[in-house]
């Protein structure tokens, strides 16, 4: 688990830049399992652990409106009927986000508490927007009661699109529902957020 002091260096920032050209999905370690608007969403199973990527092109839509839609916290929980609760607040000098997320099945509920920072950045004359977020511990944030807390969590958004997510649940999970969510969660992700990017008015 991520200490408050949890922070991102340049170098992962420039790392995960460096993994749009070779993703990093060969061999037997990932499997693809569908292909969704032009992206690819791959899968591998690490019990207790669940890690997918998503990785492509979006073309209708430019990197720092995707960046938009993903860092407006306000806006998300209009277009994204999962959220039961996202905000971020500042905890020893540092943000911290609080998400609830509903589950469609099982029937229980996910919450994160988690460090995020977002990078406009030059890699090989291609501009990037990286967003990194990765789990922490607040006593601000306790646990809920019937609410699952998922204690390990770690994503990383290259705009444009490569997506990797990592939860680790305290918990016994089946294969079958760290499967769904790669090859059904993912897609809809996608759906509705590419439905969100048509929507979006600037804020000034």
């Amino acid at each position: 688990m991520a200490s408050a002091a949890c922070c991102f260096s340049e170098e992962q920032f420039r790392n995960l830049c460096a993994e749009l050209q070779s993703p990093g999905v060969g061999g037997a370690r990932w499997e693809l399992l569908v292909r969704s608007r032009g992206v690819s969403i791959y899968w591998q199973l690490n019990q207790p652990t669940g890690h997918y990527k998503a990785f492509g092109v979006l073309d209708d839509f430019p990197p720092d409106l995707l960046a938009d839609v993903s860092m407006d916290f306000n806006y998300r929980k209009e277009w994204d009927e999962f959220v039961i609760e996202l905000y971020e607040r500042e905890c020893s000098r540092e943000a911290v986000v609080y998400w609830e997320v509903e589950s469609p099945s099982p029937k229980f509920n996910r919450d994160y508490v988690y460090m995020q920072q977002h990078q406009e950045m030059e890699f090989n004359g291609q501009k990037v927007h990286v967003i990194l977020a990765q789990s922490t511990s607040m006593p601000q944030f306790p646990e809920k009661s019937g609410v699952l807390w998922v204690r390990q969590f770690k994503q990383r958004l290259a705009m444009t699109v490569f997506m990797y997510c990592f939860d680790s649940l305290d918990c016994p999970v089946p294969n079958w529902l760290f499967k769904w969510a790669a090859k059904k969660g993912v897609p809809t992700y996608l759906k509705i957020m590419v439905n969100a990017c048509h929507n979006y008015s600037r804020r000034s």
